[in-house]
């Protein structure tokens, strides 16, 4: 009975009461908008998502004006791209996304991302951990974490009080008496230990992409940190022993992700990305930002002559040693883990330059961090992301990674709940079954 009024809630949650269930994930880049629509598959035997199929694609190129940094700078230019956007893929798709549940995507340097660990003795030992005690935690874990990210904040701005919200939130560890265990709820124990992943954003970022979800007409399900969202779609859904750095380059920013033994310990972003070295072959080369992007595509391509190749090649290689200065200082600041993992793994249209490659690749840049062993390096390939099937044939490149990642996401998160209530729930389900 519990299964079948679930189920009927998320239909009529849909706005198709007879039909298919569709979603939006809106990929808002400092480069580009991507927008994807998707149709939910229900598990037959569970009646909850088990996958996503991606049947709308749709892209657009931003101004340099309508974003920096990951964040948005002009709320009416970002409306219009996402709207042409969304108007590729409604055509594809043969779906109108207005009002259909949304993810949105969130990047930038004042977005932030950690684990935090909270220890305590239980009065009754023998009685099992509940729902509501778990609740209690997480409470407890939320609030230090939202403490430590406004302080942090508060101290990178200058500026007192600065209102932030909880974004994503995950279960990254959790041992009863030593005894690691993926899911508490019913075991017994005196010492508890629950390590949580929050991601916190500033309200005034939030309330930008809210301004532009609602002129579209868009029912915005949740917002989610980018690099939260790569993390949780490769590997770490299918394995608890999965660890790996996730580096994803886009427009304005980089952004790193550390999954360690299938959770995320944290996020860092710095604000250089593909933006940064088009400005770079601007200078080098004496053309304008618009030809120097073709040139550096193309340059990723293999298909510039020798002459335009040379002034390419000068101009990354000026910026591309302040670019991995700024990958091995983010990666300093898990401080909190013994090892960093020896994978990885790379999405995003800035990673496509060979000099990025050749960088993480190199001999020296990583021995000051601590790797037990040199680290392998890979591109994420589309069919890599979990629960997202493309049947547009359209997601073909590491730079669709993110949107995909956000389309897996929308699959735990759509439905109008908050981050915490999602994790509560999801652990509800595994209990049911």
């Amino acid at each position: 009975m519990a299964k079948l009024i679930e189920k009927l809630v998320r239909l009529r949650s849909s706005g198709t009461p007879a039909g298919p269930r569709y979603l939006v994930a809106l990929d808002i880049g400092t480069e580009f908008v991507k927008a994807l629509i998707g149709q939910v598959v229900l598990d037959p035997a569970s009646g909850v998502p088990s996958r996503i199929d991606i049947v709308g694609v749709g892209r657009q190129r931003q101004r340099l004006t309508d974003m920096a940094g990951g964040a948005v700078t002009d709320i009416t230019g970002v409306v219009e791209n996402c709207d042409a956007a969304l108007g590729v893929a409604e055509k594809m798709a043969g779906v109108s996304a207005k009002g259909l549940d949304t993810v949105v995507g969130i990047a930038g340097e004042l977005v932030k991302g950690a684990s935090t660990t909270i220890r305590y003795k239980r009065s009754t030992a023998s009685d099992p951990i509940d729902m509501p005690e778990l609740r209690k935690i997480l409470d407890r874990v939320q609030f230090r974490a939202f403490e430590r990210a406004r302080e942090q904040l508060t101290w990178e701005t200058g500026q007192k009080d600065l209102e932030v919200k909880l974004v994503n939130t995950a279960i990254v560890d959790v041992q009863i008496d030593g005894y690691r265990v993926t899911n508490p709820i019913g075991f017994q124990g005196k010492d508890v230990s629950i390590q949580l992943f929050n991601a916190f954003a500033p309200m005034v970022h939030l309330g930008a992409l809210q301004a532009v979800a609602q002129d579209l007409d868009l029912n915005l399900s949740t917002i989610a940190a980018e690099p939260f969202a790569v993390a949780k779609s490769v590997g770490a859904q299918d394995s608890g022993e999965f660890s790996a750095i996730f580096i994803d380059i886009g427009g304005g920013t980089t952004d790193i992700a550390l999954v360690n033994n299938g959770g995320v310990e944290g996020t860092k972003m710095f604000a250089i990305g593909g933006r940064a070295f088009t400005k770079r072959i601007a200078q080098v080369a004496n053309v304008s930002f618009e030809k120097a992007e073709e040139m550096k595509i193309a340059y990723s391509q293999g298909k510039l002559g020798p002459k335009s190749k040379t002034a390419v090649e000068e101009a990354v290689n000026a910026d591309i040693k302040v670019w991995l200065s700024g990958v091995e200082l983010s990666l300093a600041e898990f401080d909190r883990v013994d090892h960093l993992p020896a994978k990885i793994l790379l999405c995003g249209g800035g990673t496509g330059l060979p000099q990025i490659m050749e960088a993480l690749k190199g001999k020296d840049w990583f021995k000051t961090l601590p790797f037990a062993r040199k680290p392998t390096v890979a591109h994420i390939s589309p069919a890599e992301v979990t629960r997202v099937t493309d049947t547009t044939g359209k997601l073909t490149s590491y730079a669709d990674i993110t949107p995909m990642g956000l389309a897996n996401l929308g699959l735990d998160t759509a439905g109008g709940e908050t981050v915490t209530e999602g994790l509560i729930k999801r652990l509800g389900r595994a209990i049911a079954n």
